[in-house]
């Protein structure tokens, strides 16, 4: 199905989108993206802003539009996932959790012992890859979040046990050039998406209402929002700077008897630290039940 859809891409569109074949320098590892869609572009644009050769980097989707985007990136594109897995060492598959099993199907043919995959996907783990290419390969499981995009990214890597150093490294470095990454156990992966991968709409939820309430009484809104987004920022960087726990930073700012206290007041009384755990919890149970 998907190499259908390309084929019929490929002769509607060949003549208007430029790709490269020359693929790659020797000595390099070879980076391979399977998608094209926000996350890649944001880790491309990363290698490319650590001065990655753009020749050492090569993207497929079924999306022609996406891949034009990527062209323009001075990107190598291709039009085949097996292909692509073939002259890759280094094969990232950004696609949704839903489309994994016919990606793994179509590239199952290339992959090989040698050739290191990393799934960027909520809820697929190191174990489902292998089975679904039938190939015991080095692989790295990760989950970032969209601040990526602007260099922002809070992303969480575990390495399989047979990854060797440099090339963990490699990929590593993909993420950590963007933003902050930790590495965990792989039990902890599911659990980290409620964390840092979904964290970010839990974020822009608590921002809207903030922003509406200064509407309602009558603070233009995109006064409320510059306010509100600052805020946001510095109080992250009160919570990795100050030394406190976030208990100790919510104490110095209610002060007894005061206004600040009052709203966490409320907050309490509506359960709504509990609330946000219940949540996160069922974004884990989400990411459990993809991955089967």
């Amino acid at each position: 199905m998907l190499k259908d859809l390309i084929r019929k891409h490929r002769r509607d569109d060949e003549e208007e989108l430029d790709y490269s074949e020359s693929y790659y320098d020797e000595g390099g590892k070879r980076i391979g993206f399977i998608g094209a869609g926000n996350m890649a572009t944001a880790i491309v644009k990363g290698l490319l802003k650590a001065e990655v050769p753009q020749e050492c980097i090569s993207v497929y989707d079924c999306n022609v539009k996406q891949l034009k985007h990527m062209a323009e990136l001075g990107v190598n594109i291709i039009y085949d996932g097996a292909e692509l897995t073939e002259k890759s060492d280094i094969i990232v598959l950004a696609v949704k959790p839903q489309n994994y099993d016919e990606v793994l199907e179509e590239i199952k043919s290339a992959a090989t012992p040698q050739k290191v995959f990393v799934t960027i996907a909520a809820g697929i783990s190191i174990d489902y890859v292998r089975k679904g290419l039938g190939v015991d390969c080095p692989m790295v499981r990760v989950m970032p979040n969209t601040p990526l995009l602007l260099g922002k990214g809070a992303t969480a890597l575990c390495r399989s046990e047979n990854i060797s150093d440099d090339d963990f490294k490699v990929v590593y470095d993909m993420f950590a050039n963007s933003g902050e990454a930790v590495i965990l156990p792989e039990d902890k992966m599911n659990a980290v998406i409620a964390v840092n991968g979904s964290s970010p709409a839990y974020v822009y939820l608590f921002a809207k209402a903030m922003t509406d309430y200064a509407v309602s009484v009558g603070i233009e809104k995109d006064t409320a929002l510059k306010l509100v987004a600052q805020t946001f920022m510095g109080s992250g960087k009160m919570l990795l700077a100050s030394g406190d726990d976030p208990d100790t930073l919510i104490q110095k700012v209610c002060s007894k008897g005061g206004t600040t206290i009052e709203a966490v007041n409320v907050l309490n009384e509506n359960n709504v630290p509990q609330i946000i755990m219940d949540a996160m919890a069922a974004c884990t149970k989400r990411a459990e039940e993809l991955g089967k």
